[in-house]
């Protein structure tokens, strides 16, 4: 990873545990998880993208840096919480989680190669503007300084996968395809990957037998613990990124509707959420 920044980059000597907020904490868990798990999709992408190896060795990179991302929460939440094993966790995540449509995929599940760049594109939004998100959230000076490191990674990366969609040989889908790849992988951020790994890191084995996996339960915690970091500029930057994968100008007026209707939609789920931690409250 060449002039990448490293652990050791980080000033852990900073950390102040009396900033440290335990909701928060819980979702930043999970986030360790869903991270360090990317050579998962690393495997999958080489899949997708044989025979282009200038391609492989950037998804390559990508998937190094986002490991990191991985260490880098995963060592700070066992600082914050010395109960957390965050190996112990993952390998909890790694045995009961695979991805569904990367068991025997042949080719991409988006249909194309472009699809599938569109489809990391709006990862990348999501993680570029909630890391943003819990950077400008936290008082807690160590993780505020690995928020932002990984933020701008996340902005790189988008620009790293919109750049590749816009070198690919093949035709570009109609834009009704396009919008409706994007729509799916925005909805699939309710699958099991961030409710799994929710659940792993915040319930430990031991207290697995009296508090069983529930996929919406986990998932509508995670959202209580995540939610309320958002404000306004966040979800608006992120939809115009996600336009703009889709080929919307980012100023448009379309963009800046569904910027507005996305931000009403969070402002909701912060207060359906507000009580709905019943799996750490289970857990407790």
């Amino acid at each position: 990873m060449r002039n990448h920044w490293t652990l050791d980059t980080i000033d852990w000597s900073k950390f102040d545990r009396s900033k440290v907020d335990p909701a928060m904490m819980r979702a930043v868990k999970a986030a360790s998880l869903v991270e360090y798990n990317a050579r998962d999709y690393v495997e999958y992408l080489k899949q997708v993208f044989k025979g282009d190896p200038d391609t492989i060795d950037a998804i390559e990179q990508w998937g190094g840096e986002e490991t990191q991302h991985g260490d880098a929460l995963g060592r700070w939440c066992e600082i914050a919480d010395p109960t957390f094993n965050f190996k112990r966790e993952f390998a909890r995540f790694r045995q009961g989680y695979t991805p569904a449509h990367f068991v025997n995929a042949d080719g991409s599940v988006r249909g194309s190669r472009i699809g599938e760049l569109i489809a990391r594109c709006v990862v990348e939004c999501g993680t570029s503007s909630g890391y943003t998100a819990l950077r400008d959230a936290t008082e807690e000076p160590v993780l505020k300084q690995i928020a932002g490191l990984i933020a701008a990674d996340e902005f790189r990366h988008y620009r790293l996968f919109y750049d590749l969609m816009h070198r690919q040989q093949e035709q570009l889908p109609a834009f009704w395809e396009r919008l409706k790849i994007a729509a799916t992988r925005v909805s699939e951020a309710e699958d099991d990957e961030l409710s799994y790994a929710f659940y792993c890191a915040n319930v430990t084995p031991e207290q697995t037998a009296s508090v069983k996996y529930d996929r919406k339960a986990c998932f509508n915690a995670y959202q209580a613990c995540a939610m309320r970091m958002y404000r306004r500029p966040h979800i608006e930057r992120a939809t115009a990124m996600i336009g703009r994968a889709i080929g919307l100008h980012p100023e448009s007026y379309v963009v800046k509707l569904s910027g507005r209707a996305f931000w009403e939609v969070i402002r909701w789920r912060t207060w359906a959420a507000g009580g709905a931690d019943t799996v750490h409250q289970k857990a407790a």
